[in-house]
């Protein structure tokens, strides 16, 4: 009988009894959190793990104090498209095949800025630094492999706006466009996986749990207050259980589980939360499961088209 999962369980015991020896598998943003204990998690059970940080000096640090896992450490700035496309030579150049792309890196709720392309800072990160990576990346994926984006029940915050998605005429907050960037990955998940699952690849997105980590490290007061309004919403109206934050073991499980645990026809092209794949709710007042526009392939398609537009690069998959 197949073991279940919540909230509460750890990456460790999801893949307990789980050998990955000859897996190997890319973890983006290894460099502290979430990343670092899915890349430790995954190496104690057999797993070669390939992490990438914009920062490689804070990554080792952020290793040796997780116990030094070995981890094979890629400079990777997902604000860069130039880093990006340097990384994803370097690893295609190496033609060693991957398992499974854990999409983890990523920034929350910052001031209003741009990467080095002049995209809005969270959109420009953690999507279509993501999308360029990794789709330069699929020609290493083998049949049977996994890509998992992690997304946020902050993507209920909003829909991702593909006629200005750089906030040119739109008043910019932080935690819109944290939104926008959140429903971003679920559709890159939807969109990706419509294309590679003929070939046996299949892609899905997660939230992790609201985790206390460095994620948070632009959210003032007057945010933290914003956000926590919003939680406490679906709790006071039944529709929730009151909220409470992961532990960082707890944060990483839904990664794995979905990435190596979880039947893949169950999560392809799906959005999972502590370890099982949510039902769709389009309840405005309720923090609960995905938002149907997320899991839209139509609106996925269009966010696709629009992602190579912008970044100036059509990918056949």
């Amino acid at each position: 009988m197949a073991k279940t999962f919540g909230a509460e369980s750890t990456a460790d015991e999801v893949l307990e009894g789980i050998n990955l020896s000859g897996k190997r598998v890319l973890v983006t943003g290894v460099s502290a959190g979430l990343g670092v204990e899915a890349a430790r998690s995954l190496v104690a059970h057999g797993a070669t793990v390939v992490g990438t940080a914009r920062d490689l000096a804070k990554a080792r640090r952020a290793l040796a104090e997780a116990g030094n896992p070995p981890v094979d450490l890629v400079e990777v700035d997902l604000a860069s498209l130039s880093s990006v496309r340097k990384a994803a030579s370097d690893l295609i150049a190496r033609a060693k095949p991957f398992d499974v792309i854990i999409a983890n890196a990523g920034v929350m709720a910052c001031p209003q800025g741009k990467t080095q392309d002049g995209f809005e800072t969270q959109f420009g990160t953690n999507h279509l630094g993501h999308f360029v990576f990794i789709n330069r990346l699929v020609p290493l994926l083998k049949s049977g492999a996994r890509v998992v984006t992690l997304s946020s029940g902050g993507h209920q915050i909003s829909d991702v706006d593909i006629e200005d998605p750089n906030f040119e005429h739109t008043p910019y907050q932080a935690f819109t466009a944290y939104g926008r960037s959140k429903t971003a990955n679920i559709l890159y998940a939807v969109a990706l996986d419509s294309r590679l699952k003929a070939r046996g690849v299949r892609a899905t997105a997660v939230h992790p749990g609201g985790i206390q980590t460095e994620l948070g490290r632009h959210l003032t007061p007057e945010l933290i207050e914003q956000m926590m309004a919003r939680v406490n919403r679906g709790a006071k109206s039944g529709q929730a259980p009151a909220f409470r934050f992961k532990t960082v073991p707890q944060g990483s499980a839904t990664s794995v589980w979905a990435g190596f645990v979880a039947p893949a026809d169950a999560v392809g092209g799906r959005y999972c939360e502590d370890c099982h794949v949510c039902e769709v709710n389009d309840d405005a007042t309720s923090r609960v499961g995905v938002r149907s526009y997320a899991l839209n392939l139509d609106r996925a398609n269009a966010l696709w088209r629009k992602s190579e537009e912008m970044v100036g690069e059509r990918f056949s998959l």
